[in-house]
C-alpha cells in the first residue's frame, strides 16, 4: 500500500498573514490569494495535482495540539486504509477524519509533536 504520494501543503504561523502574502507576492512573484497559493503540478502518471502554501495567523488553533509554528500536509491514496494501518502501528491519530468535496482529511502527530495533516485529494474538484 502506498502511504504518502506527495506534499499536499505547507502551513505556517505568522503575526500578519496578509503582510507575509504581500511580501512573497512582491519579492518572489507568488500570486497569492486569501489562502496563500496553490502550486499546480503533474504526478508521474500525468495527473494534475496541487500543493497548498498557506500562512496562518499566529494564534490559530488549527495546528493544535501541536505547539509548533508549522504543519505539513501530505497527499495519500487511501486515507481510510492508511489510518487503520497507522492505528495498528500505534501512531497518535488526532480527531476524526473529515470529508469534503475536494478530499478527505485526517491528522496525526509524529514523535516530536508535529501535527501532520493527511489528505486524500479529489484533484478533479479543481479542474
Amino acid at each position: 500500500m502506498k502511504r504518502v504520494t506527495g506534499l499536499g501543503g505547507f502551513f505556517f504561523k505568522t503575526k500578519d498573514p496578509d503582510n507575509i502574502k504581500n511580501w512573497y507576492k512582491q519579492h518572489l512573484g507568488i500570486p497569492t490569494d486569501q489562502y496563500g497559493w496553490t502550486f499546480w503540478w503533474k504526478d508521474e502518471a500525468g495527473n494534475k495535482c496541487s500543493t497548498q502554501w498557506s500562512p496562518f495567523k499566529d494564534d490559530t488553533t488549527y495546528f493544535s495540539p501541536s505547539e509548533k509554528p508549522f504543519m505539513m500536509n501530505f497527499r495519500v491514496d487511501d486515507l481510510e486504509a492508511l489510518l487503520e494501518v497507522l492505528k495498528e502501528e500505534g501512531v497518535n491519530i488526532v480527531g476524526d477524519m473529515e470529508s469534503y468535496d475536494y478530499g478527505k482529511f485526517a491528522w496525526i502527530l509524529d514523535p516530536e509533536g508535529n501535527k501532520i495533516e493527511l489528505w486524500e485529494p479529489v484533484d478533479k474538484a479543481f479542474l
